[in-house]
């Protein structure tokens, strides 16, 4: 299967560097101009199926560079659940006991009232299998950072870590690779096309 996973554009979140995941925020202003700029000079892909992953931000993104609405919804390409660090910075983070313990295992440690790496990485799998069991030949999918640095990790294991696969926003990747074997295993047989 061909399929594009392409980052939605900016709220004002991203633009105020909050941790934003599960919170239903649409895009900024500027993240709607931006997307329209990216849309004149990026060939973006087209697909037999257009998907989201139902936060206000990935289906804006979605109208914005293709003029359509999704015609499915994958729940499980929402951003990871920071839980209690939702829209909290950094700065208003940093010393607390909870976020410290998080940022020194993140892997498996869990956002207070959110998820753990491991349990988020097990959700965008279980999406990557309802892509799978959809049984189309290509499909365009506007999610999150996360989501894509997730799929682009347990894809390609070792190649690059976790900021070499983040994409710029309305950035992505398009990719030729066998969903069945994807959600299963880490020895996948995939192959990137090229970037978004």
């Amino acid at each position: 299967m061909k399929v594009s996973i392409i980052r939605h554009g900016m709220t004002e979140a991203n633009e105020k560097r909050l941790y934003c995941g599960r919170t239903d925020v649409p895009l900024g202003e500027h993240g709607r101009l931006s997307l329209a700029a990216l849309k004149e000079t990026v060939a973006y892909p087209s697909a037999e199926i257009y998907i989201s992953s139902g936060l206000s931000r990935a289906d804006e993104s979605l109208r914005i560079l293709y003029d359509r609405e999704p015609d499915s919804i994958i729940e499980e390409f929402m951003e990871m659940d920071f839980g209690d660090f939702e829209m909290k910075s950094y700065d208003e983070l940093k010393d607390k006991p909870e976020y410290q313990r998080w940022t020194g295992d993140i892997d498996n440690v869990s956002c207070p009232h959110g998820e753990s790496k491991v349990d988020f990485n097990s959700r965008v799998m279980i999406g990557l299998t309802k892509l799978s069991d959809m049984k189309v030949g290509s499909a365009v999918v506007i999610t999150h950072g996360g989501v894509i640095v997730s799929i682009m990790e347990r894809l390609f294991p070792g190649k690059k870590n976790f900021y070499g696969w983040q994409p710029g926003l309305g950035r992505g990747y398009t990719l030729d690779v066998s969903l069945e074997s994807a959600a299963e295993s880490a020895a996948e047989s995939a192959a990137l096309i090229s970037e978004i």
